[in-house]
């Protein structure tokens, strides 16, 4: 990620409250997947640093527009048209330029285009669910897309995942990712889905759900939702990926 402004000292700790667990028995994947022993920090080489290059050229006229990137010509994909926009900030909430942002979801009716999806919802034949972009000089990124829908997912007898939308966040080299969701304001299944609670912090729960801005609608036509990405520090957006720190 190019940043003019590059911090010269120490990244800040990460808040080890502020982040769930590795370990979260309600979450019946992080059982098998999560580390058995004590954490160990590495720095990162020169070759995850500088490369392989990842994409960050080959950005095409609707990546960043789900509505119309897979639809027939003269169709559209089923349901509700919203704009998710925000900015990509380090640990010092200065922004972040040149990042790769890539997002996958699931369809209105919760479903993905994925050949081991499970869920029996229609597919719907103008939504491919995933695109990408990259972030301006002021750290800003903009999608058009469908909002998506909740769906069942195997892990206790009725637990249902919220509507949600992944981000993957790409520096300039390849080995440089990072992974969350962003959830919507005012869906009542945030506060009973068993990955959410393996988050200890109501606040940082609270930083993965993208309040509503009414102030970037586009009349007649989208919603807008708001979400910011922070990558370091104490109030760091938590990244699926990267419980041990980033």
């Amino acid at each position: 990620m190019a940043d003019k402004d590059a911090h010269n000292g120490a990244f800040y700790q990460r808040d080890r409250e502020w982040h769930p667990p590795a370990y979260a028995p309600i979450y019946k994947t992080s059982v098998k997947r999560s580390p058995n022993a004590a954490l160990i920090s590495l720095d990162n080489t020169i070759s995850e640093i500088t490369g392989p290059v990842f994409g960050h050229n080959m950005i095409g006229e609707y990546d960043n527009d789900l509505i119309q990137n897979y639809a027939k010509a003269g169709e559209l994909p089923i349901g509700q048209r919203i704009i998710v926009h925000g900015r990509v900030l380090d640990e010092d909430r200065r922004p972040v330029p040149g990042a790769l942002l890539e997002f996958w979801q699931a369809n209105a009716g919760g479903r993905y285009r994925h050949k081991k999806e499970t869920y029996l919802a229609p597919l719907d034949p103008n939504f491919g669910g995933c695109g990408r972009t990259i972030t301006a000089e002021d750290g800003s990124y903009r999608l058009r897309t469908i909002k998506p829908g909740p769906y069942p997912w195997p892990n206790g007898v009725n637990d249902w995942r919220p509507a949600h939308i992944h981000f993957s966040v790409f520096g300039h080299g390849f080995a440089q990712r990072l992974i969350t969701q962003m959830y919507f304001e005012g869906d009542p299944l945030i506060w009973i889905c068993p990955i959410v609670k393996t988050i200890p912090s109501k606040e940082a729960i609270e930083s993965l759900i993208a309040p509503i801005d009414m102030e970037n609608t586009i009349p007649m036509d989208a919603r807008a939702y708001k979400f910011d990405i922070v990558l370091r520090g104490r109030r760091s957006t938590m990244f699926e990926n990267r419980m041990e720190g980033n």
